[in-house]
């Protein structure tokens, strides 16, 4: 606590004289983690739980001046440092390239943050933290680089890019124990540097923080498949949030689009093209920090991935730590087996997790109804987006390949519009439907959610509910002499009410934007 304390003096000697007063004048200075100064706006002072704005301090040039001339000089990421501190100072730059904005972040070394996760520091698993700003996730990869080379004995070697882990300065922060630092001149080479620490100084484990760009993922790979432990953080709150990444995807796996047999996309209930994993992951494991103090951790990333790709919610296990200073397990990790829809006479039911006692044998099987799988015929519908949409809901949706499987048709607006008569003969029967307007994912998801919700009706009752809906607007008009709107409707029924509405002699109009247009009746006689 006292060289945090140190270390913080030492940030606000390089602020103006009237920032450090107010700072040191606040009751919970040790909850500070940002001062934020901008040209012409006021101070402001932030803090874990609050923030204060020093509305009678405007910054002027020479608070800015002020504050880069007692900083490290800035590099090509804008980003400088205190030596032999861990405070980062950011700057915000003019088209004239002036510094007009500085983003001050007090940085603190904080020991025993990792116990939370230890187990799989210890297991020489290769981990991948994810999580928004803020929430600790440089502060662990400092503490996990400490460990490893101090506790564990290991030959430590961080890639420091913004010197953010290890301090600026020549000489490393003493937060990060025996293991050693190699800087990055610009952010453009960090994943030449990460090949070069593989090649010229023998680690065991790589420690790198921000992987943001296809060259570094790239290079994570590389040094996976030698045979070194990575450590490293990257952009995304979410192992899911990371697979649609197409830059940074690669790290657990990268997808690909796959074109399976007429036989094998029968048995899974899918399209013949799918999504799977292109390659082993290059982390072992994903742990995505919620909090501070509460994390959740995939365990076997590869396993993960594959789950999510087939339809299947992960659930990992959650960990949290108590106010007491305890680790506690709220929800242990499941990893069921992927559905497949069509392995049970269309039906699809979860297997049991892992370690999960096996079930009895049939006879003393209590008989449960398994989940229907609703099939959804897409017309004129983006069947890759329509997969997508299927995919992050993990429900029990599939896409039927022939009409006369499906439980709802799912129609693209224009197609019913310009075709009705063929769309109605396509048809052949009375099945629910749900219109879409446009073929985003979006609209598919929103055309999704009813189908789940059950609110889809058939089209003979979506016809007769308007048509009734009309008639008694029409009595309402012409008894009260006002206009009239009607509920929002898809346009073939829109159109339905409008030549309702001119056989009993009125005028109408459509109004309002999709999908809530609807008519509007007016009390004017043709």
């Amino acid at each position: 606590m006292n060289s945090n304390r140190n270390e913080l003096e030492e940030l606000l000697q390089a602020l103006p004289p009237i920032i450090q007063r107010r700072i040191r004048e606040a009751p919970d200075v040790d909850r500070v983690i940002e001062i934020v100064i901008d040209y012409g706006r006021p101070a402001e002072i932030r803090f874990m739980d609050r923030y204060e704005r020093l509305d009678d301090y405007p910054i002027t040039e020479s608070d800015i001046a002020y504050v880069t001339d007692r900083v490290g000089q800035f590099g090509g990421d804008n980003r400088a440092g205190i030596e032999r501190t861990l405070h980062r100072i950011s700057a915000i730059r003019s088209r004239t390239d002036r510094i007009v904005g500085l983003t001050c972040r007090v940085g603190r070394a904080v020991q025993g943050t990792i116990d939370i996760i230890q187990d799989i520091v210890e297991s020489s698993k290769s981990i991948l933290f994810l999580g928004k700003p803020g929430v600790g996730k440089t502060t662990k990869l400092r503490e996990v680089a400490r460990m490893l080379a101090d506790d564990l004995g290991k030959r430590v070697v961080i890639v420091d890019t913004s010197n953010e882990i290890a301090g600026d300065g020549d000489i490393p922060h003493p937060s990060i124990g025996s293991a050693r630092r190699m800087q990055v001149k610009d952010p453009s080479v960090q994943h030449q540097v990460m090949i070069e620490a593989v090649e010229n100084h023998m680690p065991e484990v790589i420690v790198i923080d921000e992987i943001g760009v296809e060259a570094e993922a790239y290079a994570a790979r590389t040094i996976a498949e030698r045979g070194v432990q990575l450590v490293g953080t990257a952009h995304g709150r979410t192992l899911e949030n990371l697979m649609l990444n197409p830059t940074l995807c690669d790290l657990v796996g990268g997808i690909q689009a796959v074109t399976l047999s007429d036989d094998e996309a029968k048995r899974r209930g899918t399209q013949k093209t799918v999504l799977e994993r292109k390659a082993p992951p290059t982390f072992d494991a994903v742990v995505e920090l919620i909090d501070y103090d509460k994390l959740a951790i995939h365990h076997d990333a590869q396993k993960q991935v594959d789950l999510i790709l087939r339809g299947v919610s992960p659930r990992p296990e959650i960990r949290i730590r108590t106010e007491e200073g305890r680790v506690e397990v709220v929800q242990a990790a499941q990893t069921p087996e992927p559905i497949e829809p069509y392995a049970n006479g269309g039906r699809s039911v979860e297997r049991r997790a892992e370690g999960e006692p096996a079930e009895p044998p049939a006879k003393e099987r209590p008989t449960q109804p398994l989940p229907h799988v609703i099939r959804v015929f897409p017309y004129g519908i983006a069947r890759t987006r329509l997969e997508r949409a299927i995919r992050e809901r993990r429900a029990h949706l599939a896409i039927a390949n022939d009409l006369n499987e499906a439980d709802v048709v799912m129609a693209i607006r224009t197609s019913m519009q310009k075709k009705p008569g063929r769309f109605k003969e396509r048809l052949g029967r009375s099945i629910p439907t749900v219109i879409v307007r446009s073929n985003t994912l979006s609209q598919i998801a929103t055309a999704l959610d009813e189908i789940l919700g059950g609110s889809v009706a058939e089209p003979g009752e979506v016809e007769e509910e308007a048509r009734s809906e009309v008639l008694g607007a029409i009595d309402f008009v012409r008894a009260k002499g006002k206009s009239f709107e009607l509920a929002p409707r898809p346009g073939p029924v829109r159109r339905m009410q409008h030549q309702t509405v001119e056989s009993h002699k009125l005028r109408s109009e459509s109004v309002g934007q999709e999908p809530n247009r609807r008519v509007r009746i007016l009390p004017v006689a043709i």
